[in-house]
């Protein structure tokens, strides 16, 4: 009897993905899922809060909010009440290199739901009385988060580590940036940002491509090119040590961190694997070794934040003030471990499974491929399958990890930021051997 062969199935059914570019350079990405009723449309810029002046730091973000303020033909009121009544839910967020604007809806409302959505990109109106009441709102956005601990020692370890850089600055800006905001300033900045060779519109789910394509040109076909001169050179890095005293702090919040590779870069796949194995998850080192085994933290984990021209991997733990000293040597501690121990098989094999998982449920809803779509688009200019991406995670060798540790952690160029009810506490560079 002779025993069938099966041949492994590829992980993931090949995406339907289209893309055209208008001739004003409005990119439009499609991907059809025809398996769902929903789609999700995005409008991205493709700069974000680093590519702001000091002086307009926070005005991307003050932008985004204010053109839900109301349009040429619409209210906020009306954009309100027309998104319920399509059961859409529509949302928008402000990052360090995007300004992004997205609706989710039943595949039978595109054309009302990209009508509101291209209304409010093109057609804000910036009333003085919105944006005297938007300073208040964001006033408080901004106390709101400088009261959230495990913002603010992000906050601050950002701002030293690419200090006087935009990068390093705040996305809502500050309180003194934002009272100055004005209409002028807000249409200075809009006609610049919202240009169409700044901008992808992507869109994910049940629609055919060349309707979805149609609609956006009878909307955004009329916009001019604009010039414009973003993107800055890359930022240096200054791996401060800061402590910062915060007497209301019941727990020190505690941020290590160092210089990473830019987005795009070959190696980011063991950078993925690396931290995974450091501080991805539960079964990560830093989980087990500092909470599980010595009992230190409630949480802890490490973090990769790439951008285009430069990255950091962070490291963040909340503590007592006796343990501070403690949870700082135990993550060096891990960090020399990394660097001198190959990883044994099954744990980096854990940490590729886990990367597997997360990367394929990611991808499981509209919106997350609508991002993605847009994503790649702003940073690779081509899309990755799913197989492809599995295949860049499954070559990484343990020798790789541990050759990436070697060249991310020196004593010299960790950045370290304590926040909290210190007592006197102090650290120092001799206090940071890794």
């Amino acid at each position: 009897m002779e025993t069938a062969v099966l041949s492994r199935p590829p992980l993931s059914e090949p995406r339907n993905i289209q893309r055209e570019v208008l001739p004003n350079g409005l990119i439009v990405l499609s991907e059809e899922m025809a398996h769902i009723r929903s789609i999700a449309i995005g409008i991205w810029m493709k700069t974000g809060s680093r590519d702001e002046s000091p002086e307009l730091n926070g005005i991307s973000h003050f932008t985004e909010h204010m053109v839900f303020k109301g349009t040429k033909t619409r209210s906020a009121r009306d954009i309100a009440r027309q998104v319920d009544s399509i059961g859409g839910n529509m949302d928008a967020f402000t990052g360090k290199e995007t300004i992004c604007f997205n609706i989710k809806v039943l595949d039978e409302h595109v054309p009302v739901a990209l009508d509101i959505l291209s209304d409010l990109v093109l057609n804000p109106v910036f009333d003085p009385k919105d944006i005297t009441r938007e300073k208040g709102v964001i006033m408080e956005e901004i106390k709101m988060d400088e009261d959230n601990p495990d913002y603010l020692v992000h906050e601050i370890f950002t701002q030293n580590f690419w200090k006087d850089h935009p990068l390093g600055k705040p996305i809502l800006g500050t309180k003194e940036t934002v009272r100055s905001f004005e209409q002028q300033k807000l249409f200075d900045f809009y006609r610049q940002r919202f240009s169409p060779n700044n901008m992808i519109i992507s869109a994910a789910g049940n629609l055919n491509h060349q309707r979805f394509v149609q609609l956006i040109k009878e909307r955004f076909a009329g916009l001019d090119r604009v010039p414009n001169g973003f993107h800055l050179p890359a930022p240096a890095i200054t791996p401060h040590v800061i402590t910062r005293n915060k007497k209301s702090l019941e727990q020190v919040q505690l941020c290590i961190g160092v210089a990473s590779h830019p987005i795009y870069d070959e190696k980011r796949y063991v950078s993925y694997v690396l931290n995974t194995v450091l501080g991805g998850g539960m079964s990560s080192r830093l989980f087990q070794k500092i909470r599980e085994e010595q009992g230190l933290v409630y949480s802890i984990y490490s973090d990769l934040n790439p951008y285009r021209d430069t990255g950091c991997m962070a490291i963040y733990a909340g503590t007592s003030l006796e343990s501070t000293r403690k949870v700082v040597d135990s993550v060096l501690a891990e960090f020399r471990e990394l660097k001198s121990e190959p990883i044994p098989e099954d744990e980096l094999r854990r940490a590729k499974d886990q990367l597997k998982g997360s990367l394929m449920l990611s991808l499981e809803s509209s919106t997350s491929r609508m991002s993605n779509l847009a994503r790649q688009e702003m940073y690779f200019k081509r899309f990755f399958s799913m197989d492809e991406t599995i295949e860049q995670i499954e070559v990484v060798k343990g020798e790789e990890v541990c050759e990436m540790a070697n060249t991310l952690f020196h004593s010299d160029k960790v950045a370290v930021t304590v926040l909290g009810n210190l007592d006197g506490l102090k650290l120092s560079r001799e206090n940071l051997v890794c």
